[in-house]
């Protein structure tokens, strides 16, 4: 306990699902978290939960004014900024064909402009104090082709890009910039017709670890990235999705054993 005693974190969609889940270890490991997102009734809440180490700011992810306030106030109340997760994000359903123009705009203002504002306005004060950590919450829809949702995939590979491309502008100043991929998560986006989780079993009997993720264990790997544990760790992609990407059970060398079933 306490690895982040004293340090101020921001994450964005923290009001629930992996958000949430990121907030309350943040702050169990001694930091104060700004939970930053339009739900303002569950972020309220959230913030209510964790006490006088969380508060809650409304924040559109893709307004540039709205982020200068949020990171001006950070630091007028808390003195500084020393994590950045950029978490919120939003998946759109739809064949190439039928996705509408302003509905592919919206995926790619939430999940690639809005971490994109996030790093720019952070980057001063994270720089000037010769320190800090960004995590960008990716998707292994950012890894490998996924049918049916172009949009939140096209995000993906482009915030994966922007990780690599911050890392390396702002690595030798101090502020380290990694991400996280996570497969299928058990929360509002990722369970939609909210299945209990034994049924959600069938999905993913094609990957090693058959069952979908939980928030915490997404949690678990942003803290990592945040901590002084990944210290000499930027620009990395860390894969918490069961295996999902290893591919499945049909590719394997010819004449190698089978997998165990």
């Amino acid at each position: 306990m306490g690895k982040l005693a004293k340090r101020v974190a921001i994450v964005t969609g923290g009001a629930r699902g992996m958000g949430a889940a990121t907030a309350r270890l943040l702050v169990a490991e001694g930091a104060h978290v700004i939970i930053a997102d339009l739900l303002e009734a569950e972020g309220t809440a959230l913030a209510n939960e964790l006490g006088d180490s969380a508060r809650f700011v409304k924040l559109d992810a893709t307004d540039e004014a709205g982020w200068q306030k949020l990171v001006a106030d950070t630091v007028a109340t808390q003195g500084t900024i020393d994590i950045l997760v950029n978490n919120a994000g939003v998946v759109h359903s739809a064949r190439i064909e039928d996705i509408e123009k302003g509905d592919f705009e919206r995926v790619l203002g939430i999940n690639v402009l809005g971490p994109w504002l996030g790093i720019k306005a952070v980057a001063k004060t994270m720089t000037q104090q010769g320190k800090g950590s960004i995590v960008n919450i990716c998707s292994t829809a950012g890894l490998v082709g996924m049918n049916g949702v172009a949009a939140y995939s096209t995000s993906k590979w482009a915030l994966r890009g922007l990780t690599k491309n911050a890392a390396m502008e702002l690595g030798h100043r101090g502020v380290r910039v990694n991400a996280v991929f996570p497969g299928g998560v058990n929360t509002v986006m990722g369970n939609i017709t909210q299945e209990p989780v034994d049924e959600l079993a069938k999905y993913y009997q094609d990957q090693p670890i058959r069952r979908i993720g939980e928030p915490e264990e997404i949690a678990r790997a942003t803290l990592f990235l945040a901590s002084d544990d990944a210290s000499y760790i930027c620009g990395a992609e860390i894969y918490v999705d069961g295996g999902m990407t290893l591919g499945t059970y049909s590719h394997f060398l010819p004449g190698a054993p089978e997998p165990i079933a």
